[in-house]
């Protein structure tokens, strides 16, 4: 039946107004496929089509005992799932494990002199060491009887960790695991104060910290860091017994910062007390607590994610062997942060407990240049590669012709952290990875400790801009806000959740159950009474819908929407859209208050080196995201900048800008790593 344009357009202006707060409006056009490369698929771990029939819905939760099976147990548990107290959810009840030992000490027979971890210094003129099993399984030792017998840690007592990345950290949080001591690391570029946060929710017994470490060509004070931690989170009830003090330098303390007798400990010259002691790893309660992981809000009480051993362990395992394609041969690289649950999932616990040799670089990846990651790869021999968008849209900005000068191979590349947009994927596979890797862009949280959306990377094919299925086990839904199912495979927008529990995910939030209850399962829960799972899906707070190949795409939080007269657009589709300009290699979108229309956007972009700012690009930005998308989406303004506001981890502070363009103070920006850049962009902007 046909209709004229004006009753098509009152129709969709209709729709627009009455669209529910989960269903935003999706303009992205669906991209092409690219394969696998052959060479990749005959080497994989996983290329059996079966696996999904395998973990289907109707064998849970017996399927998961494949992710266990990979682990090695003092004792079998006696129940696989526990639901007894929904959502507090129990995996391998009765079950005994250590984490430690399942990364450490069971791989010595056969690879006691493989490399564990190669610890790249940021400074070019230093050394790459590189850390054995067999090293590794003394320094944990080491460290471990000290934190026994000198601090008197026992089971279940709690340790944060303010440490950047060195080798030291994962030999910290190594050393807590083989003990049964919960540890709480806390990423090095946040503040004094953040951490003494964490202290006191944790009610830490220990703060274990380094006295300096690099950024930037920079050898920084860490320890002042401490000293403020330690006095706040004393002030406020929580005064930690003693400060653990590594030395970047061992022999040598390089903090400017004075030490506290009585108080501060320096870990280098105490562990000569100890040298070879052997700590017998503590037979831990499968369900018991590995690990606290703070999530970074800058509101409210900062909400600590407690993880599992046995659970989150072989959550790990499993998606490192058979998502990540981890093989003990392999060398591999997370270029993350430890401070980040990337960090322990995919640089610390799941590659370690497969006998793989880990990466862990001190510094920024651009310095001293852009060439810096591909001269790391081609020295280390690395042939899995693992980062986040906003670090790959920081190097195709520096340098985008920098990978075709280096002699590196990379057989897997995973994407991690934000969706990324098709135009920055495209250039990771064919500038990164030279056309050859595999690409696994995976969706996941804090919260759920491992991949919960991803390819498989020798069975699926790859689209740009989408995550792809839901990795075996895992068992989505989308739906609207008021509790209704959308169709698989409708293309429509809404709340993304699991109806399945599954052993990865966080316990609860460290003494917040229901704060727990109410954030993850409360909304969409059939009946609060009920025992059974399936009446407990998990919210995870995610736009996303499903297209019809069953691929999912993932928009961004639901809160990141620009609300434009009633049509709800996901900032994360503009921004993609503005990337197409090629001289565009960063954008970000903003809401800013308008009398009409309530919200429009405004985009703020970011342009290749040597490129001049012109009311011409900007012009062409505005066309691209008005032809890609749609009228309703066009920016209110196009902001060129010399550079986003960002975070030491790199990611552009949107709720800055936000500020910056309705008119309202940006608050504290001490805390960025180019807080200079903010008066240069208000000046812009007013």
């Amino acid at each position: 039946m046909s209709r004229n344009k004006s009753s098509r357009h009152a129709i969709t202006e209709q729709q627009t107004a009455d669209v529910s707060e989960a269903q935003i409006a999706v303009h992205w056009p669906e991209e092409d496929y690219f394969l696998p490369p052959p060479s990749f698929v005959a080497q994989a771990n996983l290329a059996d089509p079966g696996v999904f029939e395998r973990f289907s819905l109707d064998r849970f939760p017996e399927c998961f005992k494949e992710f266990a099976d990979l682990l090695d147990w003092y004792r079998y548990w006696e129940t696989m799932f526990d639901a007894s107290n929904p959502p507090f959810w129990r995996w391998f009840v009765g079950g005994r494990i250590n984490a430690c030992h399942n990364c450490v000490d069971r791989h010595l027979t056969r690879y006691r002199n493989k490399t564990a971890i190669h610890f790249v210094p940021e400074p070019e003129d230093e050394r790459v060491q590189h850390v054995t099993y067999q090293e590794l399984f003394i320094r944990v030792n080491e460290f471990a009887a000290l934190l026994r017998d000198f601090c008197g840690l026992k089971t279940g007592d709690r340790v944060t960790l303010h440490m950047p990345m060195v080798a030291e950290l994962p030999i910290s949080m190594l050393a807590c695991a083989r003990l049964g001591v919960i540890h709480s690391q806390v990423f090095s570029g946040f503040s004094g104060a953040a951490c003494a946060d964490r202290i006191l929710d944790s009610e830490s017994r220990l703060l274990i910290t380094m006295d300096a470490y690099y950024r930037s060509g920079k050898l920084l004070d860490h320890k002042e860091k401490a000293d403020t931690a330690y006095a706040e989170a004393a002030a406020k009830g929580q005064r930690a017994e003693k400060i653990l003090i590594w030395q970047r330098y061992p022999g040598r303390y390089s903090s400017p910062t004075k030490l506290v007798e009585g108080r501060d400990v320096i870990v280098n010259d105490t562990l000569k007390e100890f040298h070879g002691k052997r700590v017998e790893p503590v037979q831990m309660p499968a369900e018991a607590p590995l690990f606290l992981m703070y999530s970074s809000g800058t509101t409210g009480r900062p909400k600590g994610c407690q993880h599992a051993t046995g659970g989150y362990l072989a959550y790990v395992a499993w998606t490192s062997k058979y998502i990540q394609d981890i093989h003990p041969e392999d060398v591999y690289w997370c270029m993350a942060d430890i401070g980040w649950i990337t960090g322990h999932s995919y640089i610390v616990y799941g590659p370690l407990a497969l006998a793989a040799s880990t990466v862990v670089y001190e510094g920024v990846p651009v310095y001293p240049d852009a060439g810096r990651p591909w001269r790391i790869a081609e020295d280390l021999g690395v042939n899995i590669f693992h980062t986040s968008p906003t670090a790959i849209r920081a190097l195709r900005r520096s340098g985008p012709d920098e990978p075709a000068k280096y002699n590196y191979r990379f057989k897997h590349m995973t994407t991690v952290g934000e969706p990324i947009e098709p135009e920055v994927w495209k250039w990771y596979h064919q500038s990164v990875g030279k056309g050859e890797a595999v690409i696994v862009d995976t969706w996941w949280q804090t919260e759920t400790g491992g991949f919960l959306c991803s390819t498989v990377p020798a069975l699926h094919k790859m689209k740009p801009g989408s995550t792809g299925p839901a990795i075996p086990g895992i068992h989505p839904v989308i739906y609207d806000d008021n509790g209704q199912e959308l169709a698989r495979g409708s293309g429509k927008a809404g709340n993304i959740c699991i109806r399945n529990p599954w052993p990865g995910a966080f316990q609860t939030i460290w003494k917040a159950p229901e704060r727990y209850v109410n954030t993850y399962y409360s909304r969409y829960c059939k009946n609060p009474e009920s025992k059974d799972w399936r009446d407990w899906p998990y919210m995870a707070g995610d736009g996303a819908l499903e297209a019809a190949d069953g691929y999912f795409r993932i928009l961004g939080r639901i809160d990141d929407v620009v609300n434009v007269a009633g049509h709800r657009l996901g900032t994360k589709e503009i921004e993609s859209a503005a990337l197409l300009v090629p001289d565009v290699v960063e954008a970000a979108v903003v809401p800013v208050a308008d009398e009409i229309k309530g919200k429009v956007p405004e985009l703020y972009v970011s342009l290749k080196p040597g490129v001049e700012s012109t009311p011409e690009i900007a012009r062409q930005v505005s066309d691209t995201v008005v032809s890609r998308i749609g009228a309703i989406a066009k920016p209110h303004r196009v902001v060129i900048v010399p550079d986003m506001p960002k975070t030491r981890s790199g990611k552009i502070m949107r709720r800055v800008l936000a500020a910056i363009s309705n008119g309202q103070d940006p608050g504290d920006v001490s805390t960025l790593a180019n807080p200079e850049v903010v008066d240069r962009i208000t000046q812009l902007v007013r």
